[in-house]
């Protein structure tokens, strides 16, 4: 697929104990449904061919010849398909008796994998039929007419992944033989199994392939045995979980008593793009003491272009549902820890913040709330400063003062127009032209004023701004840009909206309520261009660079995985499918490509701030790039979209 993206499927078919037969026409159904979903890989349940649970029947030799028969039939099944299964079976090789898993394309097999661990406490006893693979190493064995190698360190490479095989007790071991597979190479793990339930036991399982998936930064595909097996002792009823680094994609329904495809898309160039970042999965790759991997190539197959069938977040930065409040509250603590221990360290008592009833600077002004009532100082030391210019609009301008007023914060006015003017007639500056100079000679004389009043009060001034301004370089070079600690600087716009009417719901007084929801719907504006005759607020940024949203989830792919902006295109064409045209979402691409190469000089300079989530722009953490970077690769795939 394109742009990195795998389809993969895990099924769960069903079986009758001990006829292999119908259990092989079972897999076949659900390989050729797979096939025309375009599935490159499918994973079926431990021991799928036979049934798992056919006890003291593993030692009969019909049975073992049966299973290897019915693979025959599902190899000459699949000789004209692409599609490649993992499906499992008994094999006996040397005196033993191997729980495998055969990998299959084309009518050949790949390789077989056996089981290492095999679980011999409570209700599992396979260590009465079954042998560990560890036992035999790396091997080839004649089965279904072909020389096969066996071994249980067979990476497989197709033309867009590479993929490795563990079975069911395997993930459950300390160091699990997936953590070895992706070392090796391995980006998705497919796990065979016959996991039967329990209280509680699903939670569990699904806690345990989520912190396997992330630690390898790997996708991880699950099958587990479902109806059909024995319920003598035990009950199963089929698990078939897909995860990529650490986030559930999809799940099947338990219990159900029909066969299950289920299917999702694995981003292998995100998963890429993640180890070449973690210097700690590198590091491991280099201590791997165990190099004796088997490298295989499996058939090429036809390209397939098919729509994503994966969500995709519009807003990366805000968690859905109840996780949001979970979210705000942490990043808020964050804020708060940041500040405290800054005013602590350069014993200030006094912090001033320019407050322009926008959301930006009422976020800032709440974090300063909080951290001074949890190091118990005064809210008076809450120097805030409304400075009315020529674009002040009367409900920005009321929002700021009773905000303030209401907070209990010292209040303080100056306004900014006489100082501006007099400095336009120094500069010989026409008044009438409202470009630039007139835009940021105002933030300038602003961040002035923060200054000189931080600097009267020996205080501190506490910055605003937030990480999609920095990234946009939306803000006035040593103006607004500048500040003596920056408490949004990682905060996303999306996401600052969210932060406010979170402390709004949940955290202020009624007093201050009202005030903060007016604020959280009044248009975002740099209110730097006199207001319109209604005296509404006639400059809007979202009209001059494009939607917030847009450029946060621009933002988002580039930083935290590096993706090209035809890649960026792609997933926004699905996260945004019947809001923006394609062609409004290549403007603000291009927009945000533009804008983000030509004002790293701004961000190259940033005043100290807390990272609060997985993006930052710091020029002392995240992001260390030339502010004489090139943009004209970026902007030229733009442009061919």
């Amino acid at each position: 697929m394109n742009y990195g993206f795998v389809r993969i499927a895990t099924a769960i078919p069903g079986v009758k104990v001990g006829d292999c037969k119908y259990n092989a026409q079972q897999i076949e159904s659900l390989i050729i449904q797979a096939e025309g979903k375009g599935v490159e890989i499918i994973c079926f349940p431990e021991l799928s061919i036979t049934a798992y649970t056919c006890g003291d029947l593993f030692a009969q030799q019909l049975l073992l010849d049966e299973a290897e028969m019915c693979l025959i039939s599902i190899l000459d099944f699949t000789r004209s398909l692409d599609i490649i299964s993992i499906i499992g079976l008994p094999v006996a090789y040397h005196g033993t008796l191997l729980n495998c898993a055969a990998v299959i394309q084309k009518g050949k097999i790949l390789g077989l994998i056996p089981k290492t661990y095999l679980p011999n406490y409570k209700e599992f006893y396979e260590q009465r039929w079954f042998t560990s693979g560890d036992v035999h190493g790396n091997s080839n064995v004649l089965i279904c007419g072909q020389m096969v190698p066996l071994s249980r360190h067979l990476v497989f490479n197709t033309p867009s992944c590479c993929f490795g095989v563990e079975i069911c007790e395997d993930v459950w071991a300390p160091i699990p033989p997936s953590s070895e597979l992706v070392l090796q190479g391995a980006e998705i793990i497919f796990n065979l199994s016959a996991d039967n339930e329990g209280v509680g036991k699903q939670d569990y399982l699904k806690a345990l392939l989520a912190q396997q998936s992330a630690r390898c930064l790997a996708g991880y595909v699950f099958s587990g045995a479902g109806f059909g097996e024995s319920t003598q002792d035990v009950v199963f009823a089929g698990k078939a979980l897909i995860y990529e680094n650490g986030v559930l994609l999809a799940e099947n329904e338990r219990f159900s008593f029909k066969e299950q495809l289920v299917y999702s898309e694995i981003d292998v160039e995100c998963l890429r793009a993640e180890r070449r970042v973690n210097t700690t999965f590198s590091a491991s790759v280099a201590r791997l003491k165990s190099h004796d991997v088997i490298q295989i190539d499996t058939e090429l197959f036809a390209s397939k272009n098919i729509e994503l069938s994966r969500k995709v977040n519009p807003m990366p930065f805000v968690p859905a549902g109840k996780a949001l409040n979970g979210r705000c509250e942490e990043i808020f603590a964050i804020q708060i820890a940041g500040l405290a221990k800054r005013l602590v360290h350069t014993q200030t008592q006094t912090v001033v913040i320019g407050i322009s009833g926008g959301l930006d600077s009422t976020l800032a002004l709440l974090v300063c709330t909080k951290t001074f009532d949890k190091l118990g100082l005064s809210r008076k030391g809450i120097v805030g400063v409304t400075m009315p210019g020529f674009g002040t609009t009367n409900r920005t301008y009321t929002n700021a003062v009773n905000l303030m007023k209401s907070l209990g914060v010292t209040l303080r006015e100056i306004s900014i127009k006489k100082a501006c003017i007099q400095h336009f007639e120094d500069l010989n500056f026409d008044m009438a032209n409202h470009n630039v100079t007139y835009e940021n000679a105002q933030a300038r004389e602003r961040t002035q004023i923060l200054m000189d009043v931080a600097n009267q009060m020996n205080g501190m001034v506490v910055g605003t701004g937030d990480l999609s301004e920095l990234a946009l370089g939306w803000a006035t070079y040593n103006g607004d840009h500048m500040s003596m600690y920056g408490v949004n600087a990682s905060i996303p716009k999306t996401l600052v909206k969210h932060l406010v009417k979170w402390v709004a719901d949940s955290v202020i007084d009624e007093s201050s309520q009202a005030t903060l929801l007016d604020i959280v719907d009044t248009p975002i504006s740099p209110e730097l261009i006199p207001a319109d005759e209604d005296g509404n607020i006639s400059q809007k940024t979202e009209d001059l660079v494009g939607p917030y949203e847009l450029h946060d989830f621009f933002l988002y792919y580039t930083l935290r995985f590096g993706f090209r902006p035809s890649k960026i295109f792609y997933l926004t064409q699905y996260a945004f499918a019947g809001k923006y045209t394609d062609e409004t979402i290549k403007k603000w691409l291009t927009t945000f490509f533009r804008r983000f190469f030509s004002q790293q000089f701004k961000r190259s300079c940033l005043p100290d701030g807390p990272k609060v989530g997985s993006c930052s722009l710091s020029p002392r953490g995240d992001w260390r790039m030339p502010s004489d970077a090139s943009a004209t690769a970026w902007v030229d795939e733009c442009n061919n979209l």
